[in-house]
């Protein structure tokens, strides 16, 4: 068996490209228009070859996507949290649960899903604004 993908609905496709491409780093994989069904799937992911996002934009839909308690939250190790999560709120992320212990963070999608960020390898040395930053919102 093989892991291939998490599927996500969204609302605002250029939005949210803006957020996974340009703000968390992604890249586009693939991209298929179904004008006959009315939607676009795009697939990101870290690199080629590895586990994507499907991103879901239907046309048309007025549906609201909730997220439900079954669904927790997509996870990426990056190499230095601090610098993600500086970069991240410089680009306006709002970052929910602060990296205060040099290992995790949580912010969220224009679509409010929840992004675990995790360090590669040993965790930070605390500092910093992080060590004192409260958490915003929910993750």
């Amino acid at each position: 068996m093989n892991f291939l993908h998490t599927m996500v609905r969204v609302h605002d496709l250029e939005l949210s490209l803006d957020f996974y491409i340009n703000k968390l780093g992604l890249i586009e994989t693939r991209r298929h228009d179904v004008p006959e069904g009315k939607f676009t799937l795009v697939f990101l992911a870290t690199e080629k070859g590895e586990a994507e996002i499907e991103l879901t934009h239907n046309w048309d839909s007025t549906e609201e996507y909730t997220v439900g308690r079954n669904f927790g939250h997509l996870a990426f190790e990056v190499d230095d949290i601090y610098q993600t999560c500086q970069k991240l709120q410089d680009n306006g992320v709002v970052i929910n649960r602060p990296p205060r212990d040099g290992h995790m963070a949580f912010v969220k999608s224009p679509d409010n899903i929840s992004i675990e960020l995790l360090q590669k390898g040993e965790r930070l040395a605390p500092t910093e604004p992080w060590v004192s930053m409260e958490n915003s919102g929910s993750w």
